[in-house]
């Protein structure tokens, strides 16, 4: 996510993190590169200037050329102001309303509001303890209400269709009347996206909004679109009072145009995340972590709050059992587990996107965070037998050949997989061996983390 705006900034700041001085040219040579790097990765104009202004009326003072570390105090200012201009603060839903609360979901086609409404419905369930009704007005495009249909049925809310053809208007308000009658606490709205703005499908909207009177307006908008996300976002939030934005496809988005633009120009936050199709794809919006994350700082509070979500507790508890008993062996079906656990965390590039440091890796290292790579040492482990899963030493010539066979890979394949699963199986063991532990930890770069981010 945004690689290309990192790659950049975090070039420049790297000349002047260890400066011992700072001078005007230097800040004002700094933030010329700056400004390029925000202008490639699509943002828009007014909020350039607005951030090299701000960014600069502080460096020259006294905050960063009369500190004692220069280099180090414009990062934090830069870093600052990129959270300013993000939104500052989170912002949640606006749930404290008499139920039904009406979430109305606003956008062109194509934008992904119908897939936003069946995450935000599971975020809404699974975090917020809510019991939601989904309803689709999109009476242009039956495909979508029964794509809305399914992704109710997957992530267990309630689903309302009219029993006739009628229009997005009355739609609403036989949903709400549902909504009502079944004691829903939030009611979830799916309007129908145009390929353009244009007057009657602003005039569908209002009319719905004076229906239903919503507690929150989102604006679901696709980060790909960079600048032209922030002028659509701007065109919607003159028709209607937009609450919130959703930024969509966010894991597509190399550039970061879109998120920096849509909160100053259209004075909406910036609520939720979407990345990907899979339902639980749906992250808050923090602007501060965000800022870290372009900046190449990382978003471990992120990571955290992940891994206590997706990772499957007991078998995390079973395997730390496993540690340095020599009599529990760590077999293939336990490193098949693991496996299965980073793909569960959006695989190893989402997790590589949320440590520091990694957002800079050259091309070449983000090449082996592959994630078919995963997929296709889980396939090999599965063509496995029980006994051969259990014990690979007996994995041989012909056996080898017969697993690569079924796992559509190469003997070479196999190889490397049996060496890695012996690499962990040896550490495995190191790890309930506190000295070992710390033998191993102290041959580290940085005595931590491996590629010095202990450091």
């Amino acid at each position: 996510m945004f690689e290309q705006l990192t790659q950049r900034l975090g070039g420049v700041l790297d000349r002047v993190r260890g400066r011992g001085k700072l001078t005007e040219e230097n800040i004002r040579e700094a933030l010329r590169e700056v400004r390029m790097a925000l202008l490639e990765a699509d943002v828009a104009l007014p909020v350039v200037k607005d951030f090299i202004e701000q960014v600069r009326t502080r460096a020259v003072g006294q905050e960063v050329i009369g500190s004692l570390k220069p280099g180090q105090a414009l990062v934090k200012v830069v870093h600052e102001e990129l959270k300013s201009t993000l939104g500052g603060e989170s912002v949640a839903l606006n749930l404290r309303q008499a139920p039904p609360v009406v979430v109305l979901l606003a956008g062109l086609q194509g934008a992904g509001k119908t897939t936003t409404a069946g995450k935000l419905a599971r975020f809404l369930h699974e975090r917020e303890g809510k019991k939601v009704l989904l309803s689709s007005c999109d009476v242009y495009r039956p495909a979508a209400i029964d794509q809305l249909e399914t992704l109710a049925g997957q992530v267990g809310s309630g689903f309302y269709r009219s029993p006739e053809t009628v229009n997005a208007v009355t739609i609403a308000d036989q949903a709400l009347a549902e909504a009502r009658r079944g004691f829903f606490d939030v009611l979830i709205l799916d309007t129908a996206g145009r390929l353009a703005v244009d007057e009657a499908m602003m005039n569908e909207i209002r009319q719905v909004h004076q229906a239903t009177e919503p507690a929150e307006v989102l604006f679901v908008v696709d980060a790909m679109t960079g600048q032209d996300a922030a002028n659509t976002a701007a065109a919607f939030n003159e028709a209607l009072p937009l609450s919130g934005v959703v930024l969509t496809k966010i894991d597509g988005d190399a550039r970061g145009g879109a998120a920096l633009s849509v909160r100053q120009i259209t004075g909406a936050p910036i609520k939720f995340l979407g990345t990907g199709e899979k339902l639980d794809g749906l992250e808050v919006f923090h602007p501060d972590r965000l800022a870290s994350r372009i900046l190449g700082m990382g978003d471990v509070l992120s990571l955290v709050e992940e891994v206590e979500r997706k990772v499957d507790q007991k078998t995390a508890r079973k395997m730390a059992g496993k540690l340095g008993k020599a009599s529990r062996r760590f077999g293939l079906d336990d490193f098949r587990d693991q496996l299965h656990q980073m793909e569960n965390l959006g695989g190893l590039g989402a997790l590589a996107d949320k440590l520091p440091g990694m957002g800079r890796l050259p091309e070449a290292a983000k090449a082996q965070l592959d994630d078919r790579q995963t997929r296709r040492m889980i396939a090999i482990i599965n063509s496995m037998t029980p006994n051969e899963r259990r014990y690979p030493d007996i994995i041989k010539g012909s056996r080898k050949r017969r697993i690569a066979l079924g796992s559509g890979t190469q003997i070479q394949d196999v190889n490397r997989l049996l060496k890695q699963h012996k690499q962990m199986q040896k550490m495995m063991k190191k790890v309930g061996n506190k000295g070992a532990m710390a033998k191993m930890l102290k041959r580290l770069p940085g005595g931590g983390m491996p590629g010095g981010f202990g450091r």
